[in-house]
């Protein structure tokens, strides 16, 4: 696992020595960023579920300006840290301990904003539909922003709140990336 393009270009991210952690395969990663482009560029990211990190140090090295990475492992979370040291991107981010779900809450209540919010939560648990509800009752995304879920192929994200736009929706074998975009009503 490595980060693909930018300031840390070809940098290798430690991985986990367990199979808990599920990082976003290279290929796919690609794929995701190609569809998102230059949009990161100075974009604030919310990396939920972040595992290993992989997703928000590639949008660090692409040129957003500030990443908040959430794990509820505290494992997940040292390893993020580790991973954010390599890349030396310390004053740029910050990791926090705990539920997806009720720290969309937490943020939203603290007036924390976000461009992008990347959620690549355990398959098959219907997490992505929680982080959608939440994100629906705490908008934290702002006007215009994405929320891009990694899920299962087999997973169906259901109906989307009114003020949520499925806009592109690609499947990587058993991977299914979805762009959701939100628009204040």
């Amino acid at each position: 696992m490595r980060i693909i393009t930018g300031k840390a270009r070809g940098l290798k991210l430690t991985t986990p020595k367990n199979w808990d952690v599920r990082p976003t395969a290279d290929r796919v990663k690609e794929s995701l960023f190609n569809i998102i482009g230059s949009k990161i560029v100075g974009a604030r990211v919310l990396d939920l579920f972040a595992g290993t990190g992989n997703l928000g140090l590639e949008c660090w090295s692409r040129g957003a300006e500030h990443i908040v990475f959430t794990d509820m492992s505290r494992e997940s979370l040292r390893l993020v840290q580790s991973n954010i040291a390599k890349c030396r991107a310390e004053n740029e981010t910050e990791t926090l301990l705990g539920d997806a779900v009720q720290l969309i809450d937490r943020l939203y209540k603290k007036g924390a904003r976000f461009d992008f919010v990347f959620a690549d939560p355990p398959y098959n648990k219907g997490l992505v539909q929680k982080v959608i509800a939440a994100l629906a009752q705490s908008p934290l995304l702002n006007d215009g922003g994405y929320l891009v879920a990694e899920h299962s192929a087999h997973d169906d994200i259901g109906t989307l709140p009114e003020n949520f736009e499925l806009v592109r929706c690609e499947t990587y074998g058993e991977t299914k990336i979805s762009f959701i975009r939100f628009a204040k009503i």
